[in-house]
């Protein structure tokens, strides 16, 4: 199985047999709990600012431009810190929790919101149902809109990101098209419903290597599943089948589209410190990539079909570029600048007007993939700060100078 996409140390986990957090949010929003631990102090104002007012869904995007966020280790950088080093509070901030979430997931949110709310704008959250789509009921998707509605009132905007990478194969809710679907419907008519202040991400795996077989919750042949995913009839499940489509949930559930894209390096296995090919990001949201990554190009054009065709706004939840500190190769500045030179380059404003929102993934972690550590971080190293804030473009969109004060 080829290994791409930002997701692959965590699908190489869930592949072994272990039951992990994304690679995106290891530990999940109980990293949240730490930060109250610490008594970290807020970057927002110490005087009140104006009353807290719902931010309707349509106006999350952005009339122009993109909105800048984070998914960041709050073990070793507070958001009120990463907020400080960027220069800016950024826009969106990533949350992971398990769904229906546990009482104390539930307070990890909480805090999460409090800190949102100091010191960025809005929140992303991935709900993961680790339990299987069952759990998904119209029970459980009124209390979380519920909830919501509550974090949209005290200021914060919500994006749900429900159930991402389903067409993957490492995942309980993975390739099951029908039960997604209807979880996914069920989900997003509660939150369009009960909390106006919130929205819905529709986010599937970037699909190179698709249908990634020898996964542990792949589709098996003479299933349902199976036959609803061969979308050419040919009695076969290959990358020749639109990896995208059979998991769309519908334009009326849909508010945003969103695909992870990562510089992992040139080949499988990863580790080597490699720059990445001229317009590798643009070739993989369009489907046109052919590289040392693999031949992509029978893939759908995901920002033309899903951007432009449903008219929907186009997110990239999480993106870097590898370096690994004792992988050899190009230097660590060469590698990073030329990824955020593509992603957030001129050619990417003037080419994808749709895309409104990217978030960096700004962790140093070990990944299993390499065996080894990987800094994917752009604010932790000042050469690399000071060479990365220099470079944001002003057609970024990030959160506001002055935070609101909940009314109650």
């Amino acid at each position: 199985m080829r290994r791409r996409a930002g997701a692959d140390a965590r699908r190489m986990l869930v592949l072994a047999g272990v039951v992990a957090v994304v690679a995106g949010a290891v530990g999940g929003v109980s990293i949240y709990s730490s930060l109250a631990d610490r008594g970290t102090a807020s970057s927002g104002p110490t005087t009140a600012g104006p009353v807290c007012q719902v931010t309707g869904r349509d106006a999350l995007v952005p009339a122009e431009g993109a909105l800048f966020g984070v998914n960041l280790d709050w073990h070793g950088k507070p958001l009120a810190e990463y907020a400080a080093d960027l220069g800016h509070k950024p826009a969106v901030s990533v949350s992971f929790t398990g769904f229906p979430y546990t009482a104390q997931e539930k307070a990890d949110l909480e805090q999460a919101v409090a800190q949102i709310r100091a010191d960025g704008q809005m929140m992303l959250l991935t709900l993961e149902p680790m339990n299987g789509l069952g759990a998904v009921t119209a029970d459980t998707a009124a209390a979380l809109a519920s909830d919501l509605a509550g974090f949209n009132a005290d200021g914060v905007p919500v994006i749900v990101r429900f159930a991402h990478e389903m067409n993957g194969s490492w995942y309980p809710w993975s390739q099951q098209p029908a039960q997604y679907i209807a979880a996914f419907r069920t989900i997003a008519e509660a939150v369009h419903t009960r909390a106006p202040g919130s929205a819905m991400m529709w986010a599937p795996n970037y699909g190179g290597g698709y249908p990634f077989a020898g996964g542990q919750y792949e589709a098996k042949p003479g299933t349902t599943e199976r036959t609803a995913l061969d979308t050419n009839g040919d009695g076969a499940l290959t990358m020749a089948d639109d990896s995208y489509a059979p998991y769309y949930p519908g334009d009326d559930a849909v508010d945003w589209v969103g695909m992870s894209l990562y510089h992992w390096g040139a080949k499988y296995p990863w580790g080597e410190n490699e720059l990445p090919e001229g317009d590798k990001f643009a070739d993989q949201l369009t489907g046109t990539y052919a590289g040392a990554n693999g031949d992509d190009t029978l893939l759908p054009d995901f920002y033309e079909v899903y951007g432009v065709g449903h008219g929907k706004p186009v997110a990239i939840p999480e993106t870097a570029a590898l370096y690994a500190p004792a992988g050899g190769g190009e230097p660590e500045l060469a590698i990073k600048e030329a990824w955020w030179g593509q992603v957030l380059g001129p050619a990417t404003r003037a080419r994808f007007p749709q895309l409104k929102m990217v978030n960096w993934f700004e962790w140093d972690k070990q990944e299993v993939e390499v065996k080894g550590r990987v800094d994917w971080t752009v604010t932790n190293t000042p050469a690399i700060r000071e060479a990365f804030t220099s470079a944001l473009p002003g057609w970024l969109r990030y959160g506001p100078s002055q935070s609101c004060a909940p009314g109650n």
